[in-house]
């Protein structure tokens, strides 16, 4: 819901009389937005693995995730389409793009609205709904013997104070609780204060930054590969649609060359391969190929930019065969039932961390020292980032092949 009144009022985005202009009141739209799909990130990763069973719970996730490259392709198709709809108006006056980018964003919302009412009528899981049940109960329970304890206490005080004996007014209470010790739900605080859940959960989060810096940095060079395969335009001399057009076409060429077929390598190989092979192989593999585009990225575009092309989609093609997609379904299936979603949040608002320093920090350093001059220092960085992530993953369970409370023990939820 929150998602949807959000895209429509970007659409809507305008500048005030006084005050803030378009461009502010817009990234303030954008960042709401960012509440509604960051609590929907978590909702869909533990839905499906909640309701799926283990043998296909992973290519369940990925196929949910790997929709995503779908829209990434639809989403420029969107804008051909609409830029067409409007092209003699917008080649007689480019303000008339106004209209075009309000109906891309507004046109947004339509597959949120679409699966909206099912959203609003899905139930919890009936695994979430026996283990908050299960809580609530020992914590129940622990209350009630706790006031039969001291009822008892209380008794045997006065009758310790009638017989004239010393004994201490704890004493029936401890010798009580220390013979039939209740078990209480261990809150998100207690549970992840212990090392060997905290790593988990500090894996997940690390890992999903370190891909996401990379992972939005790597497209500072989408627009030197779109003008490669010849579909940048110009800027000056093209007619304003032809250009739009052109470069719609080129970023649907460039998620077609290795992002899409990426998400659904995995969604085809990760019951066999298990998740954390999948994120090790694909960290190490960014690792090797950023180590190579960086330490020679002018030499590669001055020699072959063919030979450029082929590197960065294979980095395209290993984001996604591996830690991009791998990085969604770990935080939902290596966790007990009642902290999953909420770690899963924490482990993606990490990954959007990592996307604000890729966006809003590199964004400013490529230009250094000239035009695109500092880019291959950038590579060289997300190289590093990347060998952070590979060296985190092993704080993480494989959880190919088990079920959810093989691979976190539930008892463990409880003291």
């Amino acid at each position: 819901m929150i998602a949807i009144i959000t895209t429509i009022a970007s659409a809507f985005s305008s500048s005030m009389v006084k005050g803030f202009n378009v461009f502010i009141v817009l990234f303030i739209w954008r960042v709401l937005l960012g509440f509604g799909i960051g609590g929907d990130y978590p909702l869909t990763a533990t839905i499906v693995s909640e309701y799926a069973s283990p043998k296909n719970r992973g290519k369940l996730m990925s196929a949910v995730f790997a929709c995503q490259g779908f829209g990434n392709v639809l989403a420029p198709i969107v804008g051909i389409i609409v830029t067409a709809c409007f092209r003699s108006s917008i080649d007689n006056d480019v303000r008339n793009l106004d209209y075009v980018w309000r109906l891309i964003i507004g046109l947004g919302c339509i597959p949120g609205v679409a699966t909206l009412y099912w959203r609003l009528t899905m139930e919890d899981s009936k695994r979430f709904q026996l283990e908050s049940a299960k809580a609530a109960a020992a914590n129940a329970d622990e209350d009630m013997q706790r006031e039969k304890l001291l009822a008892k206490q209380h008794f045997a005080e006065d009758n310790a104070q009638e017989d004239g004996l010393l004994e201490s007014p704890n004493t029936v209470l401890n010798v009580a609780l220390a013979d039939d010790k209740p078990r209480r739900a261990k809150t998100f605080g207690q549970y992840f204060s212990e090392w060997r859940h905290l790593k988990v959960l500090l894996g997940t989060s690390i890992a999903w930054f370190a891909l996401d810096v990379a992972f939005y940095g790597i497209n500072l060079n989408s627009a030197v590969v779109i003008d490669a395969i010849g579909f940048a335009g110009d800027l000056y001399q093209d007619k304003p649609s032809h250009f739009i057009i052109r470069n719609c076409l080129g970023n649907i060429i460039i998620n077609i060359l290795g992002s899409v077929p990426g998400y659904w390598i995995t969604v085809f190989t990760i019951e066999r391969l298990g998740r954390k092979t999948i994120q090790l192989m694909g960290f190490a593999m960014l690792t090797i190929l950023y180590i190579v585009l960086g330490f020679a990225y002018h030499k590669i575009l001055d020699k072959s930019v063919a030979g450029f092309i082929v590197l960065f989609t294979l980095a395209q093609l290993f984001q996604n065969f591996g830690p991009n997609v791998t990085t969604f379904v770990i935080p939902g299936e290596v966790f007990p039932t009642r902290f999953r979603s909420t770690a899963h949040g924490i482990s993606a608002a990490a990954g959007k961390l990592g996307a604000i320093v890729a966006q809003g920090g590199f964004m400013q350093l490529k230009d250094r020292g000239g035009k695109n001059q500092f880019i291959d220092h950038l590579l060289e960085i997300f190289a590093l980032f990347m060998l952070i992530g590979f060296f985190v993953t092993f704080w993480i369970p494989e959880s190919k092949g088990k079920t959810l409370e093989e691979i976190c023990d539930e008892s463990e939820e409880y003291y």
